[in-house]
This record gives structure tokens, sequence and C-alpha cells, in this order.
């Protein structure tokens, strides 16, 4: 049996896709309130036989901060991956994040251990990688930094990675994926597919900050061949391209034939809408639309390399082109 968490959001439900086709027993974690219809809705961009795909799921509703309820979720499970997370850049959700991303985390290593998985898969982010020097490329190596600043939401998902290698060190083989930014279908109102949905409506304004992009099918056929592999106890990042947010941004203008934006942020204008935004949301009590944080790494010039992975797996990554096109594609379909 095989266990997925996170089943409901980007990765996970195409993770489920993929696995569902070579496997009959997968089961995946869902909170109460969580819309499984979502699920369907991207089996349905693969294949006209989602409905049928869909129902071989084994659900099984549990909170992460629940034992009693993952325990029940544990049984005879020998693989697990590990993708729930709560992703925030609200300072105000640090508590929120350090009880789902890292306590959240220790409850399924712990079971793991007890119930002697033969392997384990955590999906981190290239967020808990240590930021180099700006232009300065980034891999696997680069040590963490407690003393200079970070998110919360980077903070929990290294926190999360400590507890993963703890599992590895009590005899449960483990691998860690750090994807960059990642594009694929079906979530168009959060995360990534925010952007799609946002120039499609006239997205006026861009960034020109870099950072890491990969496809979500690349992440998910990166995650099993690492778990169908004899590779244990090391993290891969997971970047097909590094591109400035401009580049994405005229990418999907193409993609969906709109207009590409026309007005670049600069810094000062970021840190003043920020700043706005923050105003706006004490106002309205409503979440603000750009963080410091957001506003800040939109600006940023960190891109990272997987060389480490493509020599492990001989793996060849999509390019982004490709993948923002198909992308695009089952947002107008």
């Amino acid at each position: 049996m095989i266990l997925v968490t996170g089943g409901t959001g980007l990765v996970g439900s195409h993770l489920l896709y993929h696995l569902l086709l070579e496997n009959d027993s997968v089961r995946a974690i869902h909170q109460k309130n969580s819309d499984l219809n979502a699920v369907k809705r991207v089996f349905q961009y693969y294949s006209p036989e989602a409905d049928n795909i869909f129902n071989k799921i084994r659900w099984v509703e549990a909170d992460l901060n629940d034992v009693p309820e993952l325990e029940i979720a544990f049984e005879n499970v020998h693989q697990v991956y590990h993708s729930a997370a709560l992703v925030s850049f609200l300072s105000s959700d640090y508590q929120k994040m350090r009880r789902i991303n890292i306590e959240g985390t220790t409850n399924i290593v712990n079971l793991c251990i007890c119930n002697q998985v033969e392997k384990l898969c955590f999906v981190s982010s290239v967020a808990a990688i240590e930021n180099a020097a700006p232009g300065v490329i980034m891999d696997e190596s680069d040590n963490w930094n407690s003393a200079t600043d970070k998110s919360g939401y980077a903070i929990t998902k290294y926190g999360a990675e400590m507890e993963v290698w703890r599992a590895s060190q009590e005899g449960v083989p483990v691998v860690i994926v750090n994807p960059g930014v990642i594009i694929g279908s079906g979530f168009w109102h959060k995360g990534s597919g925010r952007m799609f949905t946002k120039v499609q409506q006239g997205l006026k304004f861009y960034t020109t900050g870099i950072t890491g992009f990969v496809g979500v099918q690349d992440v998910v056929k990166i995650m099993q061949r690492l778990m169908n592999s004899n590779v244990s106890n090391q993290r891969f990042i997971v970047v097909s391209e590094n591109l400035s947010y401009k580049q994405v941004l005229y990418s999907i203008s193409k993609a969906l034939n709109k207009n590409k934006p026309k007005v670049r942020i600069n810094k000062l204008m970021s840190e003043c809408i920020w700043r706005i935004e923050f105003l706006r949301s004490k106002i309205t009590l409503s979440p603000p639309l750009l963080t410091k944080r957001t506003a800040r790494s939109a600006l940023a010039d960190h891109p990272y390399t997987a060389e480490k992975i493509k020599k492990e797996l001989n793996f060849e990554f999509e390019a982004m082109e490709s993948c923002i096109q198909k992308t695009a594609q089952s947002l107008v379909q």
C-alpha cells in the first residue's frame, strides 16, 4: 500500500494520477473540508477515464496533527509520499505553518519508523536551500544559516527536512525533493496557477526577479523514480530552468493569446505596494495581495542547479515553454 499526504494539492493530485496508473493500492489522506473534486478535475486533464481512475483512490480523512487518525491511514503501508504542507508568506500564519509543516511531519516520520515503512519521499522546497549572493547558482550543498533572515515558510520547510533526516537515522530510507516554482494544471486560484488566471484577466505588471521553475509532471516523475530506485538519504533540487518572472509571464501571455504585462515593478514601487497592501489588509481584515516577503522575492535573483538529479536519474526536464503552453491549454479547454 502506498500512502500519499497532501493528495488534494497540486503535487499530490498529479502524483496520485501517475501512481494509480501503475498501482492498485493507493491511499490518500484528506482533511474534512478538502475538495476531492479538485483532484478529479486534475485527472480529467489526463484521461477520459478520469472517474474510473479516481475511484481507485482509498481516501482516509485524517489531520496531520491527529495521531490516532494517522495510525489508521498507515495500516499496511510500505511507501509514503509526504507532500502535505501549508504555504504562506503571512507572518500571522507562522505558528500554523509550524504545526502543519514541522509537527505534522514529525508525526508522519514517527509513524514511518513505527511501521517500518520501506521508503519515505518528502516534498520540500528550494526555500529550504540557503540563499547565496544574488546571481550565484545554488545547489544542494548550500548549508542552512539560521542567522540570516528567512521567511516563516522557509524556516518550517527546513524544520520539516530535519525531521525527515531523523527518519533516515532511525532506519527508514528517505529521499527529499526541493522543487522550484511548480507549474501545472488544476489549481488556478492559488500558487503558480494565479499567474495564469491573472494574465487571462489582463495583468499589467511584471517583475524581473529570477528563480527556478519546473513542471509538476517532472516533479512527480522524479519522485516516483527515486522511490523505485536504490537511491536513499539524499536531497535533490528539482528545477527545469532559471527564468525571470517577466519571461514566465510573457510566455503565459503568448500561450493564452493575451497582451503582455507592460509595467515593470521596480524596488521602490514594490516597497510602496506591499506597505499599502499591509494597511489595506488591516482595514478590510482580508489577506494582502502582496506581502513584504513576496514583494522582495519577486525582485530577487536566486538561480538553482538540478545537475545532481539529472546525473542520478539520467533525467531530462521538459522545457518550461512547453510546460507553460500545456498548462495554459488546460485553463481554456
